[in-house]
């Protein structure tokens, strides 16, 4: 299972507690409508169909963590940073689930 694990994506998943807990840029990939709404305590909106256009804003963070309402679109953002270079990027998945680790 670890092989699959590993070629898959899986294996070890990072601590996204202690990630946060040591600074990371925390960014909600939601809609502005959504965000304001609600979001995790620190977190900036760049909505997902932005990021091409907002790169900058990205590069020099130590550690940035994407999330969204279900892990769906901070996966594509990941994405589309990881093939812009930017590769201290983790995808929280959902903003409930990242606002249970900022507490």
């Amino acid at each position: 299972m670890g092989l699959f694990s590993s070629l898959f994506g899986g294996g070890n998943k990072p601590n996204l507690k202690e990630i946060i807990n040591q600074g990371a840029f925390l960014v909600d990939v939601r809609e502005k409508t959504e965000f304001a709404e609600g979001s995790v305590k620190g977190a900036v909106n760049i909505p997902l169909g932005t990021i091409p256009g907002q790169l900058e804003k990205f590069k020099n963070k130590n550690n940035i963590i994407v999330f969204c309402r279900s892990g769906m679109r901070s996966g594509q953002a990941k994405s589309i940073l990881e093939a812009n270079g930017i590769t201290n990027v983790f995808n929280g998945g959902s903003y409930l689930a990242v606002t249970d680790l900022v507490k």
